[in-house]
């Protein structure tokens, strides 16, 4: 079964430069703009979410002081 989702409204602002490239691309690639609107934010969103899973698997490794760091590094002759 084919579900189709509702399109919400929604106004943003953009600076006049950014609109008009956003413009040239959508005639250049055969896209809405809001199509390209949409692409841009679900990946910017699909990033966040991959950079808090990140997060979430290393949150119980141990962490360590900026001292401490800067220690090792003086003893391994990095600094």
């Amino acid at each position: 079964m084919l579900y189709v989702m509702k399109q919400k409204r929604a106004t943003i602002y953009l600076s006049p430069d950014l609109h008009r490239a956003l413009k040239l691309k959508a005639a250049e690639t055969d896209q809405s703009v809001s199509d390209i609107v949409n692409d841009a934010v679900r990946l910017r969103l699909h990033e966040d979410a991959d950079d808090l899973a990140a997060f979430r698997a290393r949150a119980k490794e141990p962490s360590l002081s900026f001292e401490a760091v800067l220690r090792d590094l003086r003893k391994r002759g990095r600094l």
